[in-house]
């Protein structure tokens, strides 16, 4: 698959959407197909490996965008109360969370790429339908987050395309130094 159908793909996947949500969706839809094309071509075992002093591998950052972009979209509408509480998490909870970043031996690049794919779309449905992008939620309980802060549906959205932007980026180095490939130049 080229970039252009990659790119073509994800915004006639995305349902109508006018405006701010459109471009929100376009945004989001590029970095999706950025991110997925470097996994274009790859076995599972290629897919699992590491190829920098990362722990990073393809497989793991489809999985831990998918996770990402499921647990914003489910704050979206539902608050704090779907995500964890990170102030209170165990060792065990991070060992758990950890995993996220790898293609495990039970899982395959189609099957992490699938879910990705499902995980987009109901995204794309939430932000065409939501009644309003300005309206907020209190972020959950995380060192990283300033206590009594809330993000409107609008940046959250922001939040999830900078994420996905920023995982591209890794999985294009990660690309590369596997085999030479590239997403751009």
């Amino acid at each position: 698959m080229t970039r252009n159908e990659l790119r073509t793909q994800d915004l006639t996947d995305a349902p109508a959407a006018q405006g701010e949500r459109a471009d929100l969706l376009e945004a989001l839809a590029k970095q999706r197909g950025f991110l997925r094309f470097t996994t274009r071509d790859l076995t599972d075992a290629q897919a699992r490996e590491r190829t920098t002093s990362s722990e990073l591998c393809l497989g793991g950052l489809i999985k831990h965008v998918t996770a990402v972009e499921r647990a914003w979209a489910g704050f979206i509408v539902g608050g704090p109360e779907t995500m964890p509480d990170f102030t209170a998490m165990t060792e065990d909870d991070w060992a758990r969370r950890a995993e996220q970043f790898r293609l495990l031996p039970d899982e395959t690049l189609a099957g992490v790429l699938a879910d990705y794919a499902e995980v987009a779309r109901r995204t794309d449905e939430l932000v065409a339908s939501l009644p309003d992008l300005d309206a907020t939620q209190p972020l959950p309980k995380a060192p990283w987050n300033e206590p009594g802060t809330s993000w409107s549906a609008r940046r959250v959205l922001m939040h999830v395309i900078a994420e996905t932007a920023q995982h591209a980026g890794h999985a294009d180095i990660i690309r590369e130094s596997l085999d030479g490939a590239k997403t751009m130049g």
